[in-house]
């Protein structure tokens, strides 16, 4: 049973004088959000044996301070078609996943994130953990999502949401999140 956890970049800067969204940068409440969430999946024992991530610079940054709270650094395949990707394409990075790995994290951004969670899980009166990210799935979010069979077997309506944790969650000084 594969096992794919979401991590929604940091929240970043628009105060910083970039010219292409690509490039903008972590702010402060940022750093400390992706640390903290890494310290967090770290603690829970949450491992992982593939990481593929948008090359986008604020997933960048993400992963480096989630890696200092996470303690191990784990090399990323950049992939282009997680920058600002819809669900559908998300959909197919997942189905390319790697055969042998079981433990996959991906990282990206929203509305992508959201809307794969929202695909893959059925909607549920019951699921408050659905609901939640349905509400919102704030930066530095992470979602952990399993279903049956592998990779490729990943369907609309298949999955289990088995985690939603937000970095106000664990930290009050992280939340609410405005974005």
């Amino acid at each position: 049973m594969p096992s794919l956890t979401l991590l929604r970049h940091a929240k970043s800067s628009w105060t910083d004088p970039v010219t292409r969204d690509f490039d903008r940068p972590l702010n402060a409440r940022g750093k400390q959000a992706a640390q903290t969430i890494g310290r967090y999946l770290k603690a829970e024992q949450l491992g992982f044996d593939h990481v593929v991530a948008s090359p986008a610079i604020r997933v960048i940054e993400t992963l480096d301070h989630f890696y200092t709270g996470y303690g191990e650094k784990l090399a990323p395949a950049w992939d282009r078609r997680i920058y600002l990707a819809s669900a559908a394409t998300l959909l197919d990075v997942v189905h390319d996943l790697p055969a042998g790995s079981q433990r996959a994290l991906m990282v990206g951004h929203n509305p992508g994130l959201e809307d794969l969670v929202l695909l893959l899980v059925p909607q549920s009166k019951r699921d408050a953990l659905r609901g939640e990210v349905e509400l919102k799935y704030p930066t530095a979010a992470v979602a952990v999502l399993e279903w049956e069979g592998g990779w490729a077997d990943a369907r609309e309506g298949g999955a289990r949401l088995t985690r939603f944790v937000r970095p106000r969650d664990l930290d009050a000084a992280l939340g609410p999140d405005d974005d």
